[in-house]
């Protein structure tokens, strides 16, 4: 894939977009929001506007519903609520006149902008409404996981498909949803890594519908879509793999692959990335900043460890906190004089858990055609796969759990809005 540079502005160079006809609106919102970011205007035709949220990534969208536009901007504003509903989005207008307002207020924007007010209220409002969505954003967004693994063979795809079904299976076993979360359904495995497509093989699956596909069709994606192209296993898990020709990877920048999946995380509880033996460090590391987790996977052997070391080494080099990932012990012997506590300390990565070496389980189970945690639930790598499993389920579904999809941008935004001198 190749890598533009990050689309997503560092923390005081956030984008706004800004859709509006009106010259002087432009430049009074433009500086209002000076010392936080650049607006980027949106004219009367947005076609372009999915295209625009996707590359830019904004913190906002703000819609002119001056009395000219209100029409348009009542169109624009429920399409984005339709496809974007995470995204805050907020209505200007000048308070003389009232029928702007009123509009706003029908169409159901999320606050409203007063440009006849000084520009620092403009600045208090959306820092208002950005506390207010980050303290009630509970399943806005569903969990990304990201499994890295430094080299092919080190069980990412089978702990990826493992996991996957086993999330599934406590979802539909879960009566009902906590208050407050959005309609998503279920558990999309992303089979990323190499050797490519081996989660469809493990899974017994076949699809036409690749990840380069999606990525061509980003504009497109909605649950009628997801439901029609994408594969999905018998137990209803969605698997979303590589193409059967890598060069058409090549065709895709890591920007819109990424977006790709932030964009799908709006219709799944739970996406499992699979990047075990995927070696292009940039599309890795934008990939992790996105997820709400990351978990290394390695195991005890010496090579794993050096090439684990070596990826993470790369990671930080890209600006990754490494502090925020967890370490998975794979294929774990207790004959082997490497304990999984020596390997994350030589790691420097919090070891979150230890799964048993089970090759020969695994394989016997594989030559049926079957995953071992549905045909031998009792077996210990089955069971260390459902601990796992249930960690992530009781963390982001249960009604206290901690909101999945908070951006990680919002809290230092917060803190930016709070030190801002345009308050005064």
């Amino acid at each position: 894939m190749n890598a533009p540079r990050d689309s997503i502005p560092e923390v005081g160079a956030e984008t706004y977009l800004f859709a509006s006809i009106d010259g002087g609106h432009i430049t009074w919102l433009t500086d209002a929001l000076a010392r936080l970011g650049s607006v980027v205007v949106l004219g009367p035709d947005t076609q372009s506007i999915d295209e625009r949220i996707t590359l830019l990534s904004p913190v906002a969208v703000f819609i002119d519903f001056s009395s000219e536009q209100s029409a348009i901007a009542a169109s624009l504003h429920q399409r984005l609520k339709r496809d974007w509903p995470a995204l805050p989005i907020l209505a200007t207008g000048v308070s003389a006149e009232p029928a702007a307002m009123l509009a706003a207020l029908r169409a159901g924007v999320d606050d409203f902008i007063d440009m006849a007010a000084p520009p620092t209220d403009a600045v208090s409002t959306l820092r208002t409404l950005l506390e207010r969505r980050s303290s009630q954003q509970v399943g806005s967004r569903g969990c990304t996981l990201t499994l890295l693994g430094a080299r092919a063979g080190l069980g990412v795809t089978t702990l990826a498909t493992s996991l996957a079904l086993t999330l599934h299976d406590l979802l539909t076993q879960t009566p009902a949803r906590p208050p407050g979360r959005v309609s998503r359904h279920g558990v999309a495995l992303l089979d990323l890594g190499l050797p490519a497509r081996d989660g469809l093989l493990y899974l017994d699956t076949q699809s036409g519908f690749s990840f380069v596909d999606g990525v061509r069709n980003l504009r497109r994606l909605d649950q009628t879509l997801l439901h029609t192209a994408l594969a999905h296993h018998g137990s209803g898990v969605a698997v979303l793999p590589l193409p059967a020709s890598l060069t058409q990877v090549r065709e895709i920048s890591h920007a819109d692959s990424v977006a790709l999946i932030k964009r799908l995380s709006d219709f799944f509880d739970f996406q499992i990335a699979d990047l075990g033996g995927f070696s292009t460090v940039d599309f890795i590391a934008q990939t992790v900043r996105e997820a709400q987790r990351t978990w290394v996977v390695c195991d005890q052997s010496i090579g794993a460890i050096v090439s684990t070391a070596h990826l993470l080494k790369e990671l930080r080099s890209r600006g990754v906190e490494t502090e925020g990932l967890s370490l998975v012990v794979n294929k774990f012997d207790n004959h082997v004089g490497l304990s999984a506590k020596d390997i994350a300390e030589r790691l420097e990565l919090p070891l979150r858990h230890v799964l048993p070496a089970r090759s020969a389980q695994l394989l016997t189970a594989a030559s049926r055609g079957e995953m071992l945690v549905r045909s031998a639930r009792t077996d210990p790598y089955s069971q260390a796969v459902s601990v796992l499993a249930r960690s992530l389920h009781q963390e982001f579904m249960s009604p206290a759990g901690q909101p999945p999809a908070k951006d990680p941008r919002w809290g230092a935004l917060i803190s930016r809005f709070r030190k801002s001198p345009s308050e005064g």
